[in-house]
């Protein structure tokens, strides 16, 4: 997982949104259901804007790795149906993250706070450690460690499919600096567009670690990871 920052959606979709919140009864999740379902406009408008906040070509916020092909209630319909609507509560994954992991799980902690981390709402890494050797994410808190569960974020395919993320990554960063300007804009696109782009931020991340030369074992890929010109290319 990645931090996202949403965008503000158009006016007329917005009051689209708030038209169809309107026609949900209190409590009512059956109706919030049926006219998310029936809602094919406001939620093709939903999902090209979430598009636009994904990583790369649209990948699913949760794991980073598929493509986002359905739209997310954050907070389920079916404990929040006035939420049915609520652009803060949309995110984009893909089929398998939402339909065989998170499904309606919404674990709070004992003050009634959620436990799930918001990537638009929060840095997942203040929650989560990956492990760059074997792509396997460690919990900080609580809410890396319920994170981490009900989203399936270590999968055996996606711990290896890090793992690799990780030698790509080095890789043009490499290519990156042995390039011409064109090389160099070619490479910051492609570490841009690949899937797992937490595997690039955990990178820049982690190389300003002061432990950071025994994460990382080859001291070259080290330095570049902390070019500034590197790193405001890829942050910006």
């Amino acid at each position: 997982m990645i931090a996202l920052r949403r965008v503000a959606l158009p006016l007329t979709v917005s009051a689209e949104l708030v038209r169809l919140t309107a026609r949900i009864p209190l409590g009512d999740n059956k109706t919030a259901r049926r006219l998310w379902t029936s809602a094919r406009g406001a939620r093709r408008s939903i999902r090209s804007q979430l598009a636009l906040m994904a990583a790369g070509r649209g990948y699913c916020m949760y794991c980073g790795d598929g493509l986002g092909s359905t739209v997310d209630h954050f907070e389920p319909v079916a404990r929040a149906p006035h939420r049915a609507f609520d652009w803060l509560n949309h995110l984009l994954a893909c089929e398998y993250c939402n339909s065989h992991h998170k499904r309606d799980r919404f674990p709070l902690d004992a003050s009634g706070q959620p436990l799930l981390i918001d990537p638009t709402a929060e840095d997942p890494l203040d929650h989560l450690f990956l492990v760059l050797s074997i792509g396997t994410y460690r919990p900080l808190t609580d809410k890396g460690r319920a994170t981490i569960e009900v989203c399936g974020l270590n999968r055996p395919l996606l711990e290896r499919g890090r793992a690799l993320a990780v030698d790509q990554v080095a890789a043009l960063v490499f290519h990156w600096w042995n390039g011409s300007a064109e090389t160099r804009r070619r490479a910051i696109w492609t570490l841009r567009d690949q899937p797992h782009a937490d595997v690039l931020n955990a990178m820049l991340r982690q190389a300003l670690l002061p432990g950071a030369p025994r994460i990382f074992s080859d001291a070259s890929l080290l330095d570049l990871l902390r070019d500034p010109d590197l790193r405001a290319a890829l942050l910006a």
